[in-house]
């Protein structure tokens, strides 16, 4: 377990060492917090990209697609990627405005006072923990899926190669390292895509697969998810009768195909997912963070660049290991759906244990990519917003910077508890955020 978070928190730590020469003339707090504003287009994109790809991203696109068929990959790309749009307008403002900000709630405060800076500090707070936790959550379920290793070991284990790579590296640092996890993260995505539509199967095959599961009636769906063949043994419902198994026509879906994108449910779905996602970045620091490490004329054209390049992400996912789940008609029920666990049961079904260390591997990539920004987020509201602003209006540089090393290691350690705790909110399956 500790392998691949010393692997991917390296980048950054061998980043964070070529920094020594880079510091004699730049501070070290500009670099470990706003990258010294001087990040290119291409960088940022590629920052927001790593920063906008979940867990979620890569588990409940694909589960959407199990539920829905091409309406959910679509629902859920395009209802993500509207927010990261509107967001590089905001950043032009924000470079013209307030040009020497760290967070946003400096900005709130110096234009509507306490009592709106310690509001949306709460809910800046909220999001940190909302997104950290599905980090945690569906990356601790996929790796107990595919290694065995401890559902709760795996959680707590995983925010410290998170603290490794955020608290040497800094924002600079996370900035570079993330422009490589994006490469690989693509990497494997074309993998995915090539062997589902190309080397194992064609999209002629897939559709006419699609087509023929919804063909088969509800008993014939029991016999077939059943352990001797028949309706008796049937798993296919659950004792209130409800479909567990991707199998017969989809309920609100036009003439109950996958293959429609006329789907009551996918609609609802990609409504909730546009309102929600809203929250999830307009009060997220890490968003705002990039745009103020980015250069002026750089922070819209890279916001985007990265929301267009993001798109491709959770919809070709979807549309290959997602669908491939319902083609193949593979025994994955409700509940596991939920916990994101298609991708890496088509992975493993169609390429074994290649597949599944795939799978691993961009879900770490995004894991740590995600997890370092949301703690560099919530280190730096603390240092500014209250360590500066409220306990110390004089801090220098290095009591600043010594007091976000300190929040990015307790942040961590946190997390890590809070998500084996018994908290009842804290679950991967949560649509409305994902």
């Amino acid at each position: 377990m500790w392998y691949p978070l010393l692997v991917f928190s390296s980048p950054s730590l061998i980043i964070h060492l070529q920094h020594t020469s880079y510091d004699h003339h730049h501070s070290l707090l500009s670099i470990h917090s706003t990258a010294g504003r001087m990040v290119k287009t291409g960088l940022t994109a590629s920052v927001i990209i790593s920063q906008w790809t979940w867990a979620a991203t890569l588990l409940q696109s694909s589960n959407v697609a199990w539920q829905y068929g091409v309406s959910g990959p679509f629902w859920y790309a395009s209802g993500a990627t509207i927010q990261i749009l509107l967001f590089g307008v905001l950043a032009i403002s924000l470079k013209d405005v307030a040009p020497s900000a760290h967070t946003m709630c400096e900005i709130v405060r110096a234009r509507w006072g306490k009592s709106a800076h310690l509001t949306f500090l709460f809910f800046g707070f909220c999001a940190n923990i909302i997104v950290t936790s599905m980090l945690l959550l569906g990356g601790a379920a996929t790796v107990e899926a595919l290694t065995g290793v401890n559902y709760e070991l795996a959680s707590f284990l995983i925010p410290w190669g998170v603290i490794l790579y955020t608290s040497a590296g800094g924002l600079k640092a996370t900035f570079m390292a993330s422009y490589l996890h994006t490469m690989i993260i693509f990497a494997v995505l074309i993998t995915m895509i090539t062997i589902v539509y190309l080397k194992v199967y064609s999209s002629d095959q897939m559709y006419d697969f699609l087509d023929n599961t919804v063909s088969y009636t509800t008993e014939q769906c029991q016999a077939i998810y059943s352990t001797d063949g028949t309706p008796s043994t049937s798993f296919f419902q659950d004792a209130d009768g409800k479909k567990q198994m991707a199998c017969g026509p989809v309920a609100g879906n036009e003439q109950g195909s996958y293959l429609t994108m006329l789907s009551g449910g996918g609609l609802m779905f990609g409504i909730i997912n546009i309102i929600g996602n809203f929250g999830t970045v307009f009060v997220d620091q890490s968003y705002w963070q990039s745009a103020i490490a980015a250069r002026p004329s750089s922070a819209a054209k890279g916001y985007l660049l990265g929301g267009i390049c993001w798109f491709a992400i959770p919809f070709s996912l979807a549309t290959s290991l997602g669908l491939a789940s319902t083609a193949l008609m593979l025994p994955i029920n409700a509940g596991e759906a939920g916990s994101g666990l298609v991708p890496p049961a088509v992975a493993d079904h169609l390429m074994g244990q290649a597949g599944s260390a795939l799978i691993l591997i961009m879900l770490f990539m995004a894991i740590v990519s995600t997890g370092s920004a949301e703690s560099i987020a919530v280190s730096s509201l603390i240092a500014y917003d209250i360590y500066r602003e409220y306990f110390n209006p004089e801090a220098t540089g290095k009591q600043i910077l010594f007091v976000s090393r300190i929040v990015i290691v307790c942040f961590g350690i946190f997390m890590g508890l809070f998500s084996v705790s018994d908290t009842p909110f804290v679950s991967i399956d949560m649509p409305l955020f994902s």
